[in-house]
């Protein structure tokens, strides 16, 4: 049988990373903050963020919010008009839409069926029950419903539908990323 004060000379030379269970003798891993700075200093420095991020005042959201409700309005109207120009200041370089039938559409294709004349709509209605979420100040999520008449890549499209639409606020102001209409089957 081992002396006790030559197993604790020998558990001392690892103290510095185990530890000896004293029931059954077993040594366990610990963490010395000392002996790992490196480890210590990633640990703080990925989670330093989080103790300065601040959400938006309630007057910053609204402010947000409002300013989504124009561009929304902008972009019904462009739309309406077929004012490429517009469109094209509105949708982000990499906006998608996904339109009724569930294909998905670039802003160049998108652009392109405004321009042939596939895509034109007559008639948007938006119901004023509009709800748009900000979250950070510089995303804003928008749910709708709203009544179209016109034509969406060459194929008639008439009736309501539930819109979403995504914002995003670039150096140049809000800019719309993504886009979904589908059907509304029943009231």
């Amino acid at each position: 049988m081992q002396d006790k004060s030559v197993r604790r000379f020998t558990c001392e030379k690892y103290a510095r990373d185990f530890t000896t269970d004293s029931c059954n003798k077993r040594q366990k891993p610990t963490f010395n903050p000392m002996k790992h700075p490196l480890v210590v200093t990633l640990i703080s420095l990925a989670v330093t963020p989080f103790g300065f991020a601040q959400t938006p005042a309630p007057a910053d959201t609204k402010t947000a919010e409002q300013e989504v409700r124009q561009m929304i309005e902008q972009y019904r109207t462009a739309l309406t008009k077929k004012d490429t120009a517009a469109l094209e200041r509105i949708w982000a370089d990499d906006y998608t839409f996904i339109n009724a039938s569930g294909v998905v559409v670039t802003k160049a294709e998108r652009l392109a069926n405004l321009k042939s004349g596939a895509t034109s709509l007559d008639t948007i209605v938006t119901d004023p029950d509009m709800k748009i979420r900000v979250y950070g100040g510089d995303v804003a999520v928008a749910i709708n419903r709203v009544t179209l008449k016109g034509q969406y890549s060459g194929k008639a499209t008439s009736g309501q539908f539930q819109a979403s639409i995504v914002w995003v606020k670039m150096p140049t102001g809000w800019q719309l990323v993504c886009n979904q209409i589908t059907p509304v089957t029943s009231p």
